[in-house]
Formats: structure tokens, sequence, C-alpha cells
């Protein structure tokens, strides 16, 4: 029986055992030697990796070739991380890298690996052993190399951040034999001397065999039991050491470890300023508030002051006073005005006045009288001629002989037959038998 036969293209064929390949082989690291190293302009890298018996083609892309810490070269030694795949349009196949170092350099990083989980273990890194940075050092101690690069940085950034805080340099060797000692032995009489705030350990970038000292135990310990604010500042950014993560703060560069050491004085300035101003403000606005707490208090303490309520009682009393005065004035005119109204009145009903008023009128009755007297006594003259005769019959001479008399008002002349015409102190006139005599009425009974 004849079975159907089943035809690949060449690129069918290459795609499937590219696809083989990748699931066939895991992540693998492989060690060897580069050769035909080419940088392409894409910024890929394409190389040989060869050992005594046979080579293998490689190809290292751009993204992850910028993270390379080596410059890779033709005979450099080198292991590499990555899988095996097929480069289809030649239908080669070709490891893939993701990750490349030295030979040496691996050594030293597993070594840098064990070493860093047994101080973290140890809790050399805990975050609650870590000191504050102060803010404002009084002295800050710098533990490098006197030649190095990163001397020069620090004190460019120390000199143009705070020119006034002193620097005080613990020289070092920073790399080879002898450095993690003397290492150790600044960190020790920095911290003893206590004459710095705080301290920075550093160093410019480089392979990791020679920033190797920093990764010493030794050096761990030393910057661990330092009771002084240590900063590390080794390398690069994308360098670590074992120092950077015992130390209490960990810098990029040793720059930026001077940076996070100095307070910036432009931006110090700036920031006093404004906080001098807001004082300023702060000042005169409380000033003005206790100003006006003040004069209020001051108020209340004239309002309330012995002498203030004295001086208050006295102008009371000198208004009651016045009052008074205008009030016994006010009642004095009205007093002396009612005692006008009162002579006046006393004067209209007066009886001097009366007195006088009856003495005109009595004159002028006794004028009258007079007038009428004289008219009856003329009257009685002529009737008494006339009776003279019939009188002498009926004379009363011969009554007044027995003993009768007959009183007559001595104004008037009337015989008196009762007392009502009497008034104490008139006179009247008695006619007796033999003659006449005049008395004062003294008592009328």
């Amino acid at each position: 029986m004849q079975t159907e036969r089943t035809i690949l293209s060449v690129s069918q064929l290459n795609n499937e055992v590219g696809q083989l390949l990748a699931q066939g082989f895991p992540t693998l690291w492989v060690e060897g030697e580069i050769s035909n190293f080419v940088r392409a302009a894409s910024g890929h890298l394409y190389f040989s990796l060869k050992d005594a018996g046979a080579q293998v083609r490689c190809a290292m892309f751009r993204n992850r070739a910028i993270s390379l810490k080596l410059q890779p070269r033709n005979g450099l030694k080198v292991m590499v991380r990555g899988k095996v795949g097929l480069y289809e349009p030649r239908g080669e196949y070709q490891f893939i890298i993701e990750h490349m170092e030295d030979v040496g350099e691996g050594a030293l990083q597993r070594q840098f690996e064990e070493l860093k989980r047994k101080l973290q273990a140890q809790g050399l890194f805990a975050t609650e052993h870590k000191l504050p940075l102060p803010p404002f050092p009084r002295c800050i101690g710098v533990i490098t190399s006197p030649t190095g690069a990163a001397i020069r940085d620090i004190l460019n950034v120390l000199k143009r951040r705070c020119p006034q805080i002193p620097v005080l340099i613990y020289p070092v060797l920073v790399q080879g034999d002898g450095a993690k000692e003397q290492i150790v032995k600044a960190v020790r009489q920095a911290d003893d001397d206590k004459r710095c705030d705080v301290l920075i350990l550093a160093r410019g970038g480089g392979p990791i065999e020679d920033l190797w000292p920093f990764n010493e135990e030794s050096v761990a310990q030393a910057v661990y039991a330092c009771t002084t604010p240590i900063i590390s500042g080794v390398g690069h950014e994308i360098d670590f050491t074992i120092a950077d993560f015992v130390a209490d703060v960990r810098a990029p560069t040793p720059s930026a470890a001077a940076e996070l050491v100095s307070p910036d004085m432009l931006a110090l300035q700036t920031h006093l300023r404004r906080l001098y101003l807001q004082l300023q403000r702060s000042q005169a606005r409380r000033l003005q508030l206790v100003g006006e707490q003040l004069r209020r208090l001051q108020q209340r303490l004239e309002n309330q002051r012995p002498t203030n309520r004295l001086q208050q009682k006295v102008q009371r009393l000198d208004e009651l006073d016045m009052r008074l005065r205008t009030a016994l004035t006010r009642r004095l005119q009205q007093q002396q005005e009612r005692f006008a109204n009162l002579q006046t009145r006393l004067r209209n009903q007066s009886p001097a006045r009366q007195i006088r008023q009856q003495q005109e009128q009595l004159a002028r009755n006794r004028q009258t009288l007079a007038v009428h007297i004289q008219q009856q006594l003329e009257k009685a003259r002529r009737r008494l001629q006339m009776q003279a005769g019939q009188l002498h019959a009926l004379s009363p001479l011969g009554t007044l002989e027995r003993g009768y008399s007959i009183v007559h008002h001595a104004q008037t002349g009337q015989v008196l037959r009762n007392t009502t015409p009497l008034r104490l102190g008139e006179t009247v006139s008695t006619t007796l038998h033999d003659g006449s005599f005049e008395s004062i009425v003294t008592s009328i009974k």
C-alpha cells in the first residue's frame, strides 16, 4: 500500500528544527574562548566560542550587550549563559547569549555571592542597624586613595556645595595587596578619632578584581562595627560591593556620596532666606497679634487700675456735686421764686396794707361821718331847738340827779344803748348830772 508523502520546504524544515532545539535544550552555561569577534552597527555582538576540540557560533543582541561589564575581545576566556537556537537562513545552529562574564570574574562573583549570603544571615545588612546621615556635618572624613579620581571628584563636589565644612582625608590603597588591611585600619582610626560626623568610603570604577578589597569580610566587619555614619561610594552605578550592603548608605558614585553627605549651601541659603521671610512674616503677624493683645490688656489694665477707678469715682463725685449744686441752685431759685410769690401774696394780703386801706377807708369814712355828723348835728340842733321846749318838760336832768348817766360815742356822739357799736380802744363820753367825762374802752363784756 502506497503511503502519502509529507514534503517540507527548507524553511519549514529549519523552522521545525529550530523549535526542537529550543524545546530540547534549557538555559545553559558554556565556557570557552572568544574568536572572530564582530560588533555590528546595530549593537549586536557576533563571535565564535571555542575550546581545544570544537567551536560554536554565538550571538548576543544589543538589549543584552549594553549591560555588559566587560569588553569582549578575541582570545578572552569567558563564561556565558544562554539558549541553543537555529539561524534559519543558513541552517546553522548557534548559541544565543543572555549573559557573559570573565572566567576569572565568574569565580570572584561566586565568592561574592557566597560572602553576601553569609553576612546577610549574620544581620550585617539589617536596616535597623543603619545610622542616619547628619544633615549638617561639622567635619567630613574621606577614606580613599589620595591620588585617584575619586578624591578629586569628592573634593570638587564638597567645595561647590559646602566649602566651609572641613574635610579630613584618610589615605589608603584601594586595590591590590595590602588594600583591605589599610581600609580596615582607616575605618577604625576614623571611628576612634571622633573628629568626623560622617565618613565616605570611596574609590572609582573598575573590574571586579580591582574592587575586590571592598568585598573582603574584614572590611565588611569594620564598616559594620563603625559607630560613625558611613556612606559607601565605590565604583560606578552598576557596581555593587559587600561594603555597599553593610554601609549605612550606598551611593552609586563617589560624587554622589559627596552630594549625599553635604548640604547644598546655595539651596540651603535659598531655603534659609525663604524661612527667614516666613519667620519675618510670622513674627510680624505674631507681633501684631501680641501688640493687639497687649493693647487690649493695657486698656483692661487702665480700666481696672485703682487710680483710674479712683479718677472715675472722683469724676463721678464731681458730676454728682455739679448735679447737686445745679439741683440746689434750681431748688433755691424755685424757693426764691416761691418766696417772692409768697411775699407778693403776703404783701397783697398783709394786715398792714389792709390796715392802711382800712385807715384810708376810715379816714374817708371819718370825713364822710364828720360831714354827716355835722349835718345830723345841724338837724339835731334844729330838732333840739324845736323840741327844746318839749324836752325841757321831760328833761333828763332829773333822771341824772337820781344817779343815771348817758353814754355817748366820743366820735359819733351816738347814745349808746348797747355794746354792739363799741370797739376796744375807742373813746366814749359819759354825761352825769353835774358834768361829763371821757373814758377809753378796755374791755367789753
